[in-house]
């Protein structure tokens, strides 16, 4: 039998975000934003997401940015600014194809609203692409990944503000032309679907009676479809060879039961979580949003020549995180529940879990690949997936996280089983290669990465990078294309 592998050209890699990782929130011209604002969550509370999508005030943002006492570990992350050589010398070892970074927005416009981009933060950013070209790895760029500048979401509300379509365009062609020559791969904005839970983090949404409230979350949610639009229409007239995606955060649900009640629950929850996908990638609003507008008292305002515009310029690609999948049932049942990636749900009998509650579904991750690919037809990219893990580092400072290693080949295994299956799958970016701040909860002690970094949840620590065991298993993965893991003994079982 032919030893198997994945498809040739498959971009192996891996995926962070500048809010978590490059640090240097104050230097080189970087305005501050939303991302600057996040508080590091006590440990008691760090299986409870709610903090996340909580509502901001624009009191609480100027005490966040005022303030001398609390920590904000956003601000630093694990110093990419520094030390972006260094590391992507390591990814280059691991082997990587590709790396998947995020511009930070501040960086560019401090402001947002800025008639002059800032020179020292493009230049940043031509280093770095410089360097992952020298060893020959693609970037794969986000243009918005949870940071929008602070001056937009203090000026104007945020994306609920139309105004904002046009700066985001203006910077999305500042990069475009910039870096038309060093980058190919595109997304507009990360996890879109976030809007619907937290408008400060999807869009810098400020909320000055502390509730969020479903009118302004998706009149802001239509103006950044609006404006992946245009970013799209901007790069198809810059280069013709730029392929630019959407990002989900994919919440693969399945029913509790076989009460038709619960299946109709599970079609819901697609509807709720590919609501932002079929607009960006199909190009219009779905029919059944119509009915979920009408019960959540939503009405859009709608500019002429904003559908025309969806449809003439939706995404080439669709890219999506996957860590997790729930359960849906129509009607409270005495059901466990368990903490998830930004919402709960009720525990799966069949799934074991991580130390955060994240429950480890491999076979979902096939399940969801068929299922976006029969919807949509379109080329698939699994941009975020990894295990969040307490790591603990021996005497002799080696990292033994073979729990890292068998939640990655779970994944890589059902991954090729789809590609049998006929799904086109372009690549694989897991998150946070090395190690990173967490999205949720600001700490360290959560870690996904193949590569250490010596940082604690206070920011103490020498920040020197170590290789895990996982970095040479993942090595290895790269270099046999997959193979190392699909023929090892017992890799075929399901």
């Amino acid at each position: 039998m032919a030893e198997k592998q994945f498809p040739k050209g498959f971009l192996w890699g891996g995926a962070t975000a500048a809010n978590q990782y490059e640090g240097g929130w104050d230097l080189g011209g970087r305005g501050p934003a939303t991302s600057d604002t996040a508080k590091a969550v006590r440990p008691e509370e760090r299986q409870n997401l709610e903090g996340f999508s909580a509502a901001m005030t624009r009191e609480k943002v100027e005490f966040a940015l005022h303030d001398k006492e609390g920590l904000y570990p956003k601000r630093w992350g694990t110093d990419f600014y520094h030390r972006y050589k260094e590391d992507i010398a390591l990814f280059a070892e691991m082997g990587f194809k590709t790396f998947r970074l995020s511009i930070a927005w501040s960086r560019i416009f401090p402001n947002g609203d800025d008639a002059q981009p800032n020179e020292e933060g493009l230049a940043f950013y031509d280093a770095v692409f410089d360097e992952l070209g020298k060893y020959g790895i693609e970037p794969l760029v986000t243009l918005s990944h949870y940071e929008t500048p602070i001056h937009l979401a203090l000026e104007y509300g945020g994306w609920k503000d139309r105004r904002v379509i046009a700066f985001f365009e203006k910077y999305a062609r500042t990069v475009f032309e910039r870096y038309q020559d060093k980058v190919k791969y595109w997304l507009t904005f990360n996890e879109i679907n976030i809007m619907g839970i937290s408008g400060y983090v999807g869009g810098g949404l400020l909320f000055e009676d502390g509730k969020q409230n479903f009118q302004d979350l998706y009149q802001a949610a239509h103006h950044q479809f609006v404006a992946s639009s245009l970013a799209v229409k901007a790069a198809r007239e810059i280069n013709p060879q730029f392929q630019v995606g959407m990002m989900l955060a994919r919440m693969q649900a399945y029913p509790a039961t076989c009460n038709p009640l619960d299946v109709m629950e599970e079609i819901k929850k697609d509807h709720e979580n590919l609501f932002f996908s079929d607009v960006q990638v199909r190009g219009k609003y779905p029919a059944y949003a119509k009915r979920f507008f009408k019960e959540k008292g939503i009405e859009l305002e709608i500019a002429d020549g904003d559908l025309e515009l969806l449809a003439q310029y939706p995404v080439d690609f669709m890219s999506f995180s996957y860590y997790m999948s729930s359960v849906a049932r129509a009607s409270e049942g005495s059901g466990e529940k368990t903490a998830g990636n930004f919402s709960l749900g009720e525990k799966n009998p069949y799934l074991e879990a991580s130390d955060w509650g994240w429950q480890i579904d491999p076979v979902g991750l096939r399940i969801t690949l068929n299922n976006l690919y029969d919807r949509y037809q379109v080329p698939l990219f699994i941009v975020e997936n990894g295990l969040g893990a307490l790591d603990k580092v021996e005497a002799d400072g080696s990292i033994h996280d073979s729990y890292r290693i068998d939640y990655m080949k779970a994944h890589i295994e059902q991954m090729y089983e789809a590609i049998e299956d006929g799904v086109e799958l372009m690549g694989y970016t897991p998150w946070g290669c090395i190690d990173l701040v967490s999205a949720s909860t600001s700490e360290m002690s959560k870690r996904y990465g193949f590569i250490y970094v010596d940082a604690d949840d206070e920011g103490h620590g020498t920040y020197d990078r170590s290789r895990k065991d996982s970095f040479y298993w993942y090595q290895e993965v790269i270099e046999s294309n997959g193979a190392s893991v699909l023929n090892e003994k017992g890799a075929e079982q399901e």
